[in-house]
């Protein structure tokens, strides 16, 4: 009796380390996780929440460039697209995710003089 009392003691001990060696075998994992969430999720959330507050300010005649490169003054704001006046009588719509940047007023005055 003794011998089997001995081996189901041996049997605890024994699982015991294995438990602890289970949590330093995912350590790794959870290190990597950590450090993937900081450099590269955090960062772009942070970019995609500035973009959304820039278009929601998004104003008539506000002067902006697109994603694709063109350049617009906004003639009207709809909830899921933007008008934009890219030359005299043209008019585009664009959906407000392609929104690239907004000018600055000093942008604005630079393209004025250039125009």
């Amino acid at each position: 009796m003794s011998l089997l009392t001995m081996f189901s003691v041996s049997e605890q001990q024994a699982a015991a380390p294995a438990q602890g060696n289970a949590l330093l075998t995912l350590l790794p994992l959870i290190l990597v996780f950590v450090i993937f969430y900081l450099l590269i999720i955090l960062p772009q959330r942070k970019k995609q929440k500035q973009h959304q507050k820039m278009v929601d300010n998004l104003r008539p005649g506000d002067r902006i460039v697109t994603s694709g490169g063109i350049f617009g003054t906004v003639m009207d704001v709809h909830p899921d697209r933007i008008e934009l006046k890219i030359a005299s009588n043209v008019k585009i719509d664009i959906l407000k995710s392609a929104v690239g940047i907004v000018l600055s007023e000093k942008e604005k005055v630079e393209n004025k003089e250039h125009s």
